[in-house]
């Protein structure tokens, strides 16, 4: 019998069922109960096994499949990803890392590195159309997820939105949304880069490791910019993807 249906019972808690399966599923996989390879119950045996619809299954398995952590091969099953796992992220939905984490069931913590008002530099001002002098709120983190140190962000919000580093608990984003000026789109830039040595210690990689440079602005409702945000994300960690169609214009 697969060491998953041995459980008997999805963990405790106040979270959606599928995402408390999926906790089950990846804590099985992470602590070597399920290993590289090996098949996952059928949808059916895994709704009777813990007393919830196939549907509530099927979404679990597809946040899985997006992390990285299964597989589905089509006639065949579904079976435990072998080698190195990566998250993927999407780039259709303008999302906080908090909440990126928090769908995948995952705990999220933060290092703080900076918390402070300074004054606008030239490249922010031109960015987030303020003024020369003008006062932002930095905040600097060091992103975790279950304790794995994933991202460092840099974020830079008008004083005028935050005007205490302090308002920061855990997510930016629910901060800004309480002073009424939270992001509703962003235009993020992607680039290759490898860090530094002070980075690389942060991430607990090497000197020189390839990573992930984003940079994001986000705009409110009114179109105005709200958040200048630069980011370094674990090359080996993360990957970034986006669904593309076929415009109107285009031809097979």
């Amino acid at each position: 019998m697969s060491a998953l249906l041995k459980a008997g019972a999805l963990p405790e808690g106040e979270g959606p069922l599928y995402l408390r399966l999926q906790a089950l599923i990846r804590g099985a996989v992470e602590g070597g109960e399920l290993r590289p390879t090996d098949a996952l119950p059928s949808e059916r045996d895994l709704a009777e096994a813990f007393s919830v619809s196939r549907v509530t299954v099927r979404k679990a398995l597809t946040g899985l499949v997006e992390e990285g952590v299964v597989e589905q091969r089509q006639g065949s099953g579904t079976f435990v990803s072998g080698g190195h796992r990566k998250l993927q992220q999407g780039l259709s939905h303008l999302t906080s890392f908090s909440a990126d984490m928090a769908t995948r069931g995952r705990r999220t913590t933060s290092d703080w590195l900076l918390r402070a008002l300074e004054r606008v530099t030239p490249v922010e001002a031109m960015q987030l159309a303020l003024s020369p002098g003008d006062l932002v709120c930095r905040i600097h983190r060091l992103r975790r997820a279950d304790g794995k140190p994933l991202a460092i962000e840099r974020a830079c919000v008008p004083a005028t939105i935050l005007p205490d580093p302090a308002l920061v608990e855990t997510s930016l984003y629910a901060a800004m949304r309480a002073a009424g000026r939270h992001p509703v789109r962003a235009l993020q830039r992607i680039t290759a880069a490898n860090l530094d040595a002070d980075e690389a210690a942060l991430l607990d990689v090497a000197p020189g490791t390839a990573a992930l440079s984003i940079t994001r602005v986000s705009f409110d409702e009114e179109g105005r910019p709200v958040e200048l945000t630069q980011s370094q994300y674990r090359g080996d960690a993360y990957d970034f993807v986006a669904e593309l169609s076929l415009s109107e214009q285009g031809t097979p």
